[in-house]
């Protein structure tokens, strides 16, 4: 079986695909979407850290000079609000935009809202206990990352059920091809998503709390503060990449366990920390990250030119031999794990240290002295998509 994102027995397993794509090259042609397919560990690494790819292109050509055609104008409030998040800014714009986001994001943060993450965790599970079971996805997966956070942007209780429609719209651009139905609705919330927020930051700046948004706009350093579209951009974007990552690092991590019976039998708290590297590692959240060839690029044999498209296969880098022994062995100790599932160099995720927070919590939950065993009730189905990689339920009684 080949490379094939449109494929369901790919999207299924995509990883031995991954392996004949390694044994090809380093880097290969893929004409379905015109991108180089990157396969190999020490190339996708090596990539996210050279500054002649980048996430845009915009600060150094416009779209004619780098030869491609600007995206459509209907589809331009999807763009204004991706292109001004940290995730598509390239320095010095980035670099400006980070270092003032990490002024109110703070590791004082995460460690504030630790009890507030596990309360909520605690409360999911007993929940799904008390039903006798249910949809892990539903129940417990979505509502934390989702729930914490609105905690953390201070978004009021009542209107926390807004946010996963949104940005499920939205990631929906995220894959590869979208069509013309995706986009719209991917516009139409961005749309609805960066009023709501314009209105939570008006209210902030007349009330600051203790939350995000108000850390946010009081943020400043020798040139100046955060604009208000850098602010909702960023706070979608935590949402976004927040809470996907963590959704579906949940079920497709308890899928990988229940097909390992005997790696879930062993684990405990103790091991939590590894475990959920792990898993992030073995079943990656996020299969593909796109850059641009700002300037040419030789890997291995092959020249980039300016201008082309390269697909950093996450997916295959954390399984690569050359880096990883056994790396289709589930192994919940393992120790020596620089999986790229964050990603790395300027674009490193900033919610790393809230993500892994909030899966040592959910698993931790789940396994508490005093909750059941989790048995499965079918096998789940993959969710349609490849980029962003989770499964459309994963139903399980104790």
């Amino acid at each position: 079986m080949g490379f094939d994102p449109w494929d369901a027995a790919f999207v299924a397993d995509p990883y031995p695909a991954y392996r004949e794509l390694r044994e090809q090259g380093r880097a290969l042609w893929w004409e379905a979407t015109g991108q180089w397919l990157v396969p190999h560990y020490a190339d996708v690494s090596a990539l996210l850290r050279d500054r002649r790819l980048g996430r845009t292109y915009l600060h150094r050509f416009s779209h004619e000079e780098f030869g491609r055609q600007a995206p459509p104008p209907g589809h331009e409030p999807f763009h204004v609000l991706n292109d001004n998040g940290l995730l598509d800014l390239e320095d010095p714009a980035h670099a400006r935009v980070r270092r003032l986001v990490s002024k109110a994001f703070t590791p004082r943060t995460v460690e504030q809202l630790a009890p507030a993450v596990d309360r909520m965790a605690r409360e999911l599970v007993g929940q799904l206990l008390a039903d006798g079971g249910g949809d892990l996805l539903t129940v417990v997966a979505e509502p934390l990352p989702v729930a914490v956070i609105a905690e953390l942007l201070g978004v009021p209780e009542s209107d926390r059920a807004l946010l996963r429609p949104w940005s499920a719209d939205i990631c929906g651009m995220y894959e590869l091809r979208p069509d013309e139905e995706t986009a719209r609705r991917a516009v139409r919330a961005s749309v609805e998503f960066s009023a709501y927020l314009r209105e939570l930051i008006a209210e902030r700046r007349k009330e600051p709390g203790e939350d995000l948004i108000s850390g946010l706009i009081a943020a400043h350093d020798d040139e100046g503060r955060l604009s208000e579209q850098e602010m909702i951009s960023t706070c979608v974007l935590l949402l976004n990449a927040g809470h996907e990552a963590t959704v579906n690092t949940t079920v497709n991590g308890w899928w990988a366990l229940f097909r390992h019976p005997e790696q879930l039998a062993s684990l405990n708290s103790e091991k939590l920390s590894t475990a959920v590297d792990e898993l992030m590692r073995y079943d990656t959240p996020l299969q593909l990250f796109e850059r641009w060839v700002l300037d040419d690029i030789q890997v291995g044999d092959t020249l980039i030119p300016r201008g082309a498209e390269v697909a950093l296969l996450f997916g295959s880098a954390n399984r690569d031999p050359a880096r990883f022994e056994r790396p289709d062995a589930l192994d919940l100790v393992r120790a020596d794990n620089p999986h790229l599932s964050f990603g790395a160099g300027i674009h490193y995720c900033l919610g790393a240290p809230l993500a892994r927070r909030e899966l040592t919590a959910s698993f931790g939950a789940l396994l508490a002295d005093g909750v059941p065993p989790l048995k499965l009730v079918r096998e789940p189905r993959w969710r349609d998509g490849y980029v962003i990689r989770g499964l459309d339920e994963l139903l399980v009684e104790f």
